[in-house]
């Protein structure tokens, strides 16, 4: 191997190795920024959870469901809880700022709104169902 040849590879390596540490570096800052957002999200997603609205909620929902004929799909995902009926969809998503309320149809997001867990929980499946 000549002179040339030798110090061709190692330019290709130092090359190789400093875009190896500027993606390990951007891969480190998005951990950092999902780690960050999460723990933002967590007091609110634990009250999510655990609270009496919650529980009333999914009462009602099978309540106002049954009362309309119409099954009311609820699963978690994450820390999201969606309620599907029909062609309507409803996730309670947790946010760093509190919980929202983003309702769909149709596989289209409608609107979002803030969502009070001190509030009532029928109206709240009322106004997604009616």
């Amino acid at each position: 191997m000549s002179f040339l040849d030798n110090l061709e590879n190692n330019l290709k390596s130092l090359e190789s190795s400093e875009q190896g540490k500027d993606d390990a570096e951007r891969a480190h800052r998005a951990r950092e920024s999902e780690r960050a957002q999460s723990q933002a999200v967590a007091p609110f997603a634990e009250q999510l959870k655990k609270s009496p609205y919650t529980a009333e909620l999914l009462t009602q929902a099978a309540r106002v469901g049954f009362s309309l004929r119409t099954k009311v799909h609820i699963a978690w995902l994450g820390s999201t809880l969606r309620l599907e009926a029909r062609d309507r969809r409803l996730e309670l998503r947790p946010t760093p700022h509190g919980i929202v309320a983003a309702y769909m149809e149709n596989g289209q997001e409608t609107r979002t709104e803030a969502c009070d867990l001190n509030g009532s929980a029928e109206d709240l499946v009322r106004h997604w169902l009616a």
